[in-house]
């Protein structure tokens, strides 16, 4: 199968691991990939902050991107861009342009949703020892509805034991929402002051997820803290081979 990467913005210019975890195992359950470097943002901090003309432009630039390749499908390892794509339609009032959004979102899979849904593959051969805990990041809970995915995936981590956070906390933000970490400082970190107490209660060597976003805003809190817990992002997990503890 030919894959196209959307790499996402975090992960070209802050967490290039995820970006290179990704196009590891994507190669390693054999699909081909490509990358088009013409790609740009998705355009989600304009469009969360209201500003729709400026998310609409970047919206017809990736669009005129992706539909020049014919790969079977666009994969990428963010929930968080890839409910933005799948939102393009709300930003155009031409029909024309909102069917060519439409069939773009359509073709746009988040990482774990693509490996397990699209390929049906659990196992990708991974080695990572370590005890691990999962943070649902928001876009790919609520918005794609992603939850037992990266779940299952991560189970068949060779080495690794999978311990999920307190009821309690287990589907709870981490705070960040994009601009809105930096338009309510304050009660952004209340809100991930109470994960990252839930992480560290859990004992947990490693705390992984599918944004970028979402562990630089807890592993910086965690740094912040002295805590010796990192941030993982799957990608990196499933690419991994170790053999001893990271």
């Amino acid at each position: 199968m030919r894959v196209s990467l959307f790499v996402t913005c975090l992960a070209d210019q802050l967490w290039p691991a995820a970006a290179a975890g990704a196009v590891e195992v994507l190669r390693r359950v054999g699909c081909s990939v490509e990358f088009d470097e013409r790609q740009t943002c998705c355009g989600q901090p304009a469009f969360n902050t209201g500003y729709r003309p400026e998310a609409r432009a970047l919206a017809r630039r990736l669009i005129e991107v992706f539909e020049s390749s014919d790969a079977d499908a666009i994969v990428s390892p963010s929930g968080s861009c890839t409910a933005m794509l799948r939102h393009y339609e709300q930003l155009f009032e031409d029909a024309g342009w909102r069917a060519r959004a439409r069939r773009l979102g359509e073709r746009t899979q988040e990482l774990s949703s693509f490996l397990v849904n699209r390929l049906g593959v659990e196992d990708v051969g991974a080695s990572f020892p370590a005890r691990l805990t999962w943070h649902d990041a928001c876009h790919g809970l609520r918005d794609l509805g992603i939850r037992d995915e990266p779940r299952r995936l991560l189970r068949r981590v060779r080495g690794a034991e999978l311990v999920e956070l307190s009821p309690a906390s287990v589907e709870a933000c981490c705070g960040f929402g994009g601009t809105f970490s930096v338009k309510y400082p304050e009660l952004s970190v209340a809100i991930l002051d109470e994960k990252v107490d839930a992480i560290e209660r859990a004992g947990v060597d490693v705390v992984v997820s599918g944004d970028a976003s979402c562990l630089l805003q807890i592993g910086g809190r965690l740094s912040r803290r002295g805590s010796s817990v990192r941030p993982v992002h799957l990608a990196e997990v499933l690419a991994s081979r170790r053999s001893s503890p990271p």
